[in-house]
């Protein structure tokens, strides 16, 4: 039983990481309803930008809050100059467009920063959590700033004019252009807020697996399949989803025997499929009903 619990407490830290993915993932999908691809490589940039404040002496602190900052400018600028073009255009223009952009923002990262691997500072430190070895202050941390980032978007959605507008403009576009919501701005807001937070995301996995150009390709994996299995229109079902993957996955290499590290993710994607064919909406979506 200490086992289990041991190893459930693990999840729950490793599931942090995937859960601060997981969650940029459904702000931009609830924007433009598509998957970024780049999402991954938008928040590596950020996380570089702010190691780059740090060298130069900018605090730690300074430097998280101007990223986010720059990191909302930029999703803003990304959706005007690359995406609101392609707003009318077929599902895959806009798969070429996120590959393009992912393969752009990697290849500029490695050129500025080179490909070397780069340690990345924790404003938590690195101790053991309540004397347990297995979740670190800094894992700690994270499952905390995760939990207020889902508190604060809930009071965003929940009871602000914006936020209402944003909700509006994804689920009824042309009810909410009757009304006189700018829908186009909506969505550029919602680029905007899926960058701050893959920004957080990725300042806050750095330490975990450090910095440097491709640190985001796994990661950026178990977020889809967190958010999924959440269901790609709820932020609390990817936070939920998140932690569900980071706990599986440790139990499955725990108790299923000739499991490593490498079969880990196929068990956890087996997982999705499992969930997406009894609930093709995923465990807190919201199905989407269709008049014919």
């Amino acid at each position: 039983m200490e086992l289990f619990a041991n190893q459930v407490l693990a999840g729950i830290a490793t599931g942090a990481i995937y859960a601060c993915m997981a969650l940029a993932v459904v702000m931009i999908y609830q924007a433009i309803d598509h998957l970024n691809f780049a999402q991954g490589e938008m928040a590596m940039f950020s996380t570089f930008m702010s190691w780059q404040m740090m060298q130069w002496g900018v605090p730690y602190w300074w430097a998280f809050i101007l990223t986010v900052i720059l990191s909302f400018a930029g999703g803003i600028l990304i959706e005007r100059l690359l995406f609101k073009p392609l707003a009318k255009a077929p599902v895959l223009t806009n798969v070429a467009g996120f590959i393009a952009l992912f393969a752009i923002v990697n290849s500029v990262a490695g050129l500025i920063w080179d490909f070397t691997i780069k340690q990345y500072p924790t404003p938590f430190g690195s101790s053991p959590f309540l004397g347990s070895q297995l979740i670190s202050t800094h894992q700690a941390g994270m499952v905390g700033v995760t939990l207020l980032l889902l508190a604060g978007l809930y009071f965003f959605f929940q009871f602000t004019r914006i936020g209402l507008a944003m909700r509006a403009a994804a689920s009824l576009p042309e009810s909410a252009r009757l009304v006189g919501i700018n829908t186009s701005w909506m969505i550029a807001l919602g680029w905007g807020m899926a960058a701050a937070i893959g920004a957080i995301a990725g300042m806050l996995i750095a330490p975990v697996v450090f910095l440097e150009p491709n640190m985001m390709g796994g990661v950026l994996i178990y977020g889809f399949a967190s958010a999924v299995l959440g269901g790609l229109s709820s932020p609390l079902g990817a936070v939920i989803g998140g932690f569900l993957v980071g706990v599986f996955e440790n139990l499955a290499g725990t108790y299923i025997p000739g499991v490593g590290n490498e079969l880990k993710l196929p068990i956890a994607l087996a997982l999705i499929i499992t969930v997406l064919v009894v609930k093709p909406a995923g465990l807190f979506g919201r199905p989407i009903v269709k008049r014919v």
